[in-house]
């Protein structure tokens, strides 16, 4: 790439374009050659001064707030700070600016609304709306290709490994040896925390919690190590992230929750804290007790009622015997475990139908908590809320098992209320989990009749409106009301439009689509909008956050990450108006956004809104987006040559572990089915040794599929592992040996 001009770069991201969404977007080669002076955002209200960076050496900068004079200083490289003269003073909604003052004439800076927000947790809230209603810069009408775009991007020179977590934002925070900052702090795959400056991305801290387990139980349904997936959460007031990490200790995989102090990442008293479990199983004397060997933490964290909660799952549904869904909590003072804890699905009968292959002598319990990664959720009263996954087929009881089910407990993780579709059974029969997806609590609605409601939705493309106050157990197929989204490995978001009418936004497909609550009578969602994103050939579902100035018109915009696309594996960010025009959402912007590592995973990645910005972490990258900056040119060509190597890079190949190959099942028979490769030949394969390790997911005729083993003398391919498979543009390559 360094023989390239500029005009080479674009054109060779240009070749990388997936339909219109183009690896840079037009205008970004005309930015002024000389220095040009930027002014750093966000500001906050009753900050005494404000950073100007990139000035010219010697000029005169004058601070002007709503365009008069408040102070003045003297160019220099690097950063430098004006203060405001008294008896000034910077008040949310402020537009602030600074004139450089040279001999060639005066220029004036990128202008900030001052108003800070933070992101303290996933979705941006316990109830997990997923709205920021205070961002006042980002409107639909300067989100366009010629004034929005990449600003700044963390790459594998600082991060180590895949970002399932979404970023969180914490502004106007000390960090030891730095000062005050505008800190997002991200969590990775290989257990490291970091904090980084929001706005130029530069590396604060770090700190790594240990040694992340590789591949486990051969589940590849994540990056090649498991460390941190579940998103952190923040209690400002105490100045503490709590955090999870997924640890080696003695070569056994261990869970610990850590209290990290904000300010320099390291452990507070007490922490860590390994994470053990025991519950009586349904019979009253067997304990069953929590081994980490088998559980999977990826939904969110929670924090509520002066705890911490966490959900746990599978890995890939591999030994399910041994494996079964929990929610634990913790004091968030003392991170002492709570006296009591679920464990969803209690049954104790061995005879339980195997849920991947009939017929196999293997009891399955699972029920597990892991929501794509959505987090459990609580209501203005402390009540909490998650979505159950599947079960061994016939096997739900709503009491010992309680899969399927959207549950609600109270603080002490005593169950109070379920609700579960009355397909159960085929839910179960055939893995498409209610629990792919999470559970959201709407604001209150107390002008409504039914002011206290949820929606959820899972693989079976239905979004049920509930109510919290009684979900209603087990129900029959047209109570409550439902929708249909199209499969649903997401979550849903809600915010309230212009006309003050509140709105949920559902993800599931490809399509994205906004719906009018309406509870006057019975509760139900009214069909607004919609809009389609790019076909991804993996699982169906995606995320969204909504930003938006309070209520005031054109504010409104929801955000969302396209699943991986193109052999490159991309992610895309979309940003569409959320008023509604001719029953479409109108698409804003949208550009390239990182890459995904694993092949057979549907990315979990959440956008995080904040103060201008918009932050979306994946393989190895932190990519912030906001309003362009005045720029000098060699700065401009910089970002783009990196943008386009790690493109061009993309995420590792997976660490050879045999042969593999990639097919689509043609037959199934017992034990054994062909799979016909890309290259037209088909593959006899025996999946009994598989199957008899619990190690293989179930595959059906006509669905893609990858196959991990030994060929055998007889030309037949004896499978240790079984997975399901993306579409074939996502396929990694066969290996033979």
């Amino acid at each position: 790439m360094r023989n390239l001009g500029q005009t080479g770069i674009l054109l060779s991201a240009a070749m990388l374009m997936s339909g219109s969404l183009c690896l840079m977007p037009p205008g970004w080669a005309q930015q002024p050659s000389s220095a040009a002076a930027t002014l750093v955002g966000p500001i906050c209200p009753d900050q005494k001064s404000v950073l100007v960076s990139d000035s010219t050496a010697g000029a005169t900068l004058v601070l002007r707030i709503n365009d008069a004079e408040q102070g003045r200083g003297t160019g220099a490289s690097g950063q430098v700070s004006l203060d405001v003269a008294p008896p000034g003073r910077l008040a949310r909604g402020d537009t602030v600016r600074v004139a450089q003052q040279t001999a060639d004439g005066t220029t004036l800076t990128n202008a900030i609304v001052v108003g800070c927000v933070d992101v303290l947790t996933y979705h941006n809230n316990a109830q997990r709306t997923g709205w920021n209603d205070q961002e006042n810069t980002l409107t639909a009408a300067n989100v366009t290709l010629n004034s929005f775009g990449l600003v700044a991007q963390v790459g594998p020179d600082v991060l180590d490994d895949q970002i399932d977590t979404q970023p969180l934002v914490v502004t106007q925070q000390p960090i030891d040896g730095s000062g005050t900052r505008n800190v997002v702090y991200v969590a990775t795959a290989s257990n490291t925390v970091y904090a980084l400056d929001a706005w130029s991305g530069q590396k604060l801290l770090s700190t790594k919690l240990g040694d992340a387990v590789p591949r486990p139980l051969g589940c590849d349904n994540n990056a090649a190590t498991v460390g941190i997936t579940g998103t952190p959460t923040i209690d400002r007031p105490s100045q503490t992230l709590y955090v999870i990490s997924y640890t080696l200790e003695s070569g056994q995989p261990t869970y610990k929750l850590h209290a990290l102090d904000l300010s320099n990442l390291k452990e507070k008293s007490g922490s860590p804290k390994t994470i053990v479990a025991s519950q009586k199983l349904g019979d009253g004397q067997t304990d069953f007790a929590f081994n980490a060997t088998y559980q999977r933490q990826r939904a969110a964290l929670l924090q509520a009622n002066g705890n911490i909660y966490a959900g746990f799952a599978s890995f890939c549904d591999f030994k399910g015997a041994n494996s079964r869904g929990w929610v634990l909590g913790w004091n968030a003072g003392t991170l002492a475990g709570l006296s009591s804890s679920e464990l969803t699905n209690r049954r104790t009968d061995k005879t339980t139908p195997d849920c991947t292959y009939p017929g196999v002598n293997h009891p399955c319990f699972l029920s597990s908590v892991w929501m794509s990664g959505y987090g459990l959720a609580a209501d203005p009263d402390g009540n909490i809320f998650f979505v159950t996954g599947n079960g061994g087929p016939g096997t739900y009881d709503g009491k010992l098992n309680i899969a399927e089910s959207v549950v609600k407990m109270s603080g002490n993780l005593e169950v109070r209320d379920l609700f579960t579709p009355s397909n159960v059974r085929f839910l179960d029969n055939n893995d498409t989990d209610f629990g792919s997806g999470g559970v959201m609590v709407l604001p209150d609605l107390s002008s409504d009749a039914m002011p206290h409601l949820a929606a959820a939705a899972g693989k079976d493309s239905r979004m049920f409106i509930l109510n919290r106050d009684n979900l209603g157990g087990f129900h029959t197929p047209d109570v409550p009301k439902n929708v249909p989204i199209d499969t649903c490995l997401c979550g849903p978001a809600f915010f309230e439009g212009a006309d003050g009418k509140a709105r949920v936004v559902s993800s599931g497909g490809h399509t994205l689509r906004t719906w009018i609550v309406d509870t006057t009578q019975s509760p139900q969602f009214t069909f607004e909008a919609s809009a389609p994103l790019a076909e991804s050939a993996q699982a169906g579902g995606f995320f969204t956050s909504i930003s938006s100035n309070d209520k005031l018109s054109r504010t409104a915009i929801i955000w969302a990450v396209g699943r991986p696309v193109g052999a490159d594996k991309h992610l895309t960010l979309y940003a569409f108006d959320a008023a509604a025009a001719n029953r479409a959402l109108t698409l804003l912007w949208s550009d390239v956004a990182g890459n995904w590592a694993s092949s057979d995973n549907s990315s979990d990645v959440v956008p995080t809104v904040a103060n201008g910005m918009v932050y979306v972490a994946s393989y190895r990258q932190l990519n912030i987006f906001g309003l362009k900056r005045p720029q000098p040119a060699a700065a401009v060509a910089s970002l783009q040559v990196k943008r386009l190597e790690a493109a061009v890079a993309g995420p590792p190949s997976e660490p050879a572990s045999g042969p593999t190959y990639w097919g689509t099942v043609l037959k199934t028979e017992g034990t054994h089915l062909l799979l016909q490769l890309r290259t037209g030949r088909v593959l006899d394969v025996d999946i009994s040794p598989a199957v008899n390790a619990d190690q293989a997911r179930i595959v059906t005729q006509g669905e893609p599929a990858r196959v991990s083993g030994v060929m055998n003398p007889n030309g037949t391919f004896e499978a240790n592992f079984v997975w399901r498979a993306p579409g074939q543009a996502l396929w990694g390559e066969d290996r033979t040996q």
